[in-house]
């Protein structure tokens, strides 16, 4: 089992955030944190790169940048967490589930109000 944090802003459709340790974020670093639309960490860390990669020699920014994709990898979920939050979005459920699919069906069970802030009316489909 996986847990998952779901996140609801009125008008769009809900965010699953999984929980743990995320290998897009230790192995993209900055770009996988700007596709899911994590501005300012992106920014930051690219800004942390070029600051390690300039100021620090001798192998220790091999150490110093391995280190920091590293705390991506640990961190990337809860940047994405906070940028949704900072984003308007409020988190409304934690749920455990095998996959995001059956997260998304067990918010849509749980929370029935939320299915009309994005999905057509009954009398569209």
């Amino acid at each position: 089992m996986k847990f998952w944090t779901a996140h609801i802003r009125p008008g769009a459709p809900p965010v699953l955030v999984r929980e743990g340790f995320s290998w897009g974020a230790l192995i993209f670093g900055p770009i996988w944190l700007a596709l899911h639309r994590a501005w300012l960490p992106a920014v930051f860390t690219v800004v942390a790169t070029v600051f390690i990669v300039f100021l620090t020699g001798d192998g220790t920014e091999i150490v110093l940048l391995l280190a920091l994709l590293v705390l991506l990898g640990l961190s990337g979920e809860d940047l994405r967490r906070w940028s949704l939050g900072h984003r308007g979005y409020l988190l409304a459920q934690v749920i455990a589930a095998r996959d995001e699919t059956q997260a998304f069906a067990e918010l849509l069970s749980r929370r029935p109000d939320v299915k009309g802030s994005f999905m057509p009316p009954e009398s569209a489909r």
